[in-house]
């Protein structure tokens, strides 16, 4: 955790100089009054016209594996690390919606039980969101942005970690064809809300796996997790 925290506040570092070198070249630059203006842009819609926006994300993570299998339900969550970038653009000349996708780095998991009884599992995946988010400007530079849509992800990384037996092995891989494990692909709905202020963005998001990431026939696993992330927006 103390790596993942270094890797964070280093990370936040570095966004902060962006913010501040490039948040003029944003659509929603007001050259009156040198600051980003949510509200000035209603006249500016176009699907075409290039008014897009690009952001940068960065977050945690915190997620639990719902199974019918009782080795791999997770009765506690597990923190990750996500992080990424995102890119939108308006669906409608007149109407703030807006279409965004992009591509994450994210860290799901679960672990169950406490000291030789603890049985964990990190899943690490590629995600691509896919959401459409409506834009509300409550008040100059300040704008709520609801959004809902889905998310799929192909798992790229990740152990299970049984300290009962003192084994660990890939959560993905097939080197341990006897044991449990999971399937790579991953897929479910995501809602969330974020805020912006000029350059500035920050959301939570909730997400639902509707995929079985099990390799159980029998057996239906899926992701469900909350994320939080921290960002700016170009």
């Amino acid at each position: 955790m103390k790596a993942k925290t270094l890797i964070l506040s280093i990370a936040i570092a570095a966004t902060l100089p962006c913010s501040a070198q490039h948040f003029r070249n944003s659509q929603y630059y007001n050259p009156e009054t040198d600051r980003l203006d949510y509200s000035q842009r209603n006249s500016r819609y176009s699907i075409l016209g290039g008014d897009y926006y690009v952001g940068l994300r960065l977050g945690a993570t915190f997620s639990t594996v719902q199974s019918d299998d009782p080795l791999l339900d997770s009765g506690q969550s597990r923190t990750g690390l996500n992080l990424g970038i995102v890119a939108g653009m308006p669906l409608s000349r007149y109407t703030p919606l807006y279409l965004e996708s992009g591509l994450l780095y994210n860290e799901k998991g679960g672990k169950k039980g406490g000291g030789r009884e603890n049985f964990s599992y990190s899943l690490n995946y590629l995600q691509m969101p896919i959401t459409v988010k409506y834009s509300i400007s409550p008040a100059r530079h300040v704008a709520i942005q609801p959004y809902a849509g889905g998310y799929l992800a192909c798992g790229v990384g990740g152990k299970i970690k049984n300290f009962l037996d003192r084994e660990a092995y890939s959560a993905f891989g097939d080197d341990t064809p006897t044991q449990p494990r999971f399937s790579r692909f991953d897929g479910g709905l995501k809602i969330g809300c974020g805020v912006a202020y000029d350059a500035l963005y920050a959301d939570i998001a909730y997400e639902h796996g509707l995929a079985n990431i099990s390799n159980d026939t029998f057996d239906s696993t899926h992701n469900t997790s909350f994320m939080i992330s921290i960002g700016v927006n170009f």
